[in-house]
């Protein structure tokens, strides 16, 4: 069922991939202005730092998901020792 999701996630990023460098009302009008003026380079730097600004709660997010998921394995593997050598000395 693993290999179904990441098909599907592959998927929807190629899919939105193009609308990923899409602009607010203000950023565009900003942009156009610069374009008409001749500095295209304002343009892209726009959209890297919005795709910057979207991906860093995402990453923050996935970062604190993981270091939990990884203290949560961790006493769980503890709790499994204490309780086996608890049944252990009982029998």
């Amino acid at each position: 069922m693993k290999k179904w999701s990441w098909l599907v996630v592959l998927g929807l990023i190629l899919f939105a991939g193009p609308d990923l460098f899409a602009q607010c009302a203000m950023c565009r009008g900003v942009i156009e202005s610069t374009v008409s003026n001749g500095r295209s380079v304002v343009a892209s730097n726009l959209n890297l730092g919005i795709l910057y600004l979207l991906a860093a709660p995402y990453l923050i997010v996935a970062t604190v998901s993981y270091l939990w998921y990884r203290t949560s394995k961790k006493e769980h593997g503890q709790r499994l020792k204490i309780s086996s050598r608890v049944r252990r000395a009982m029998s």
